[in-house]
């Protein structure tokens, strides 16, 4: 027989807004009843794609031009589909990714002002067809300015991170029009609040993919604090 094909699901939203930390307790979950789950970031997940987001994020290539941005972003893209993606989808993994697809059209058409329709025609390339089953859009509820904060907070800021808040103001206002136009693909998540209240809006967003998320007898608070401990104490050793 051949295997079930697996989910792919993909979290956006601006810099700073918890995709990560979100992205990590899901894996966390599905793991712990049994998943296969791949978690993968953008750009990157490759070897090629982690040489192409070192260049691409250097805050030293502040010449880089708009339209280089953009292909090596798809160039990275279509590594990650081939190499990583297609495959794991196949075997009927699920597949978790920081970024996809959305990101570019926030970032490079909305915020840099690259023709939209060239922009999706040039992910479709890179995607060879494949798109998130769902997607969990972070957003922080505050201004950007709220999100940089958060996300340069421990560390420098990459040459994204830099452009300016009008800049991530534009990607912000981006990503809520696409969350306008595909409101069932993209599922909008405030990131406010604590991290295990936030996470249960998560879960509340994939339980029709997953019933058990939606369970409240499975999924309740002392669930959630413990998932939140223990993606911590991961991160601790």
């Amino acid at each position: 027989m051949q295997p079930k094909e697996g989910l792919f699901i993909t979290f956006e939203g601006g810099d700073g807004a918890g995709k990560s930390t979100h992205l990590q307790l899901v894996a966390i979950a599905l793991r712990d009843r049994g998943e296969e789950v791949v978690c993968l970031r953008e750009p990157g997940g490759t070897i090629i794609g982690e040489q192409l987001r070192q260049v691409v994020l250097d805050p030293g290539n502040y010449v880089m031009t708009d339209e280089c941005e953009l292909l090596i972003y798809e160039a990275a893209r279509a590594q990650l589909v081939s190499q990583v993606i297609k495959p794991a989808l196949a075997r009927g993994a699920t597949v978790l990714c920081d970024r996809f697809a959305d990101s570019t059209v926030a970032y490079q058409s909305f915020g840099r002002g690259i023709d939209r329709s060239f922009v999706e025609r040039a992910s479709a390339f890179a995607c060879q067809g494949v798109l998130p089953d769902r997607t969990v859009l972070m957003m922080t509820g505050g201004d950007a300015e709220v999100g940089l904060d958060r996300a340069t907070q421990h560390k420098h800021a990459d040459r994204l991170e830099m452009a300016g808040n009008e800049f991530h103001e534009r990607v912000n206002a981006g990503f809520m029009r696409l969350a306008q136009e595909d409101g069932d693909r993209i599922r909008l998540v405030v990131s406010e609040g604590s991290k295990e209240s936030t996470a249960r809006k998560v879960f509340s967003e994939l339980s029709d993919l997953f019933a058990w998320m939606g369970d409240e007898s499975v999924c309740t608070d002392a669930y959630f604090e413990a998932l939140v401990e223990k993606r911590d104490t991961v991160r601790r050793i």
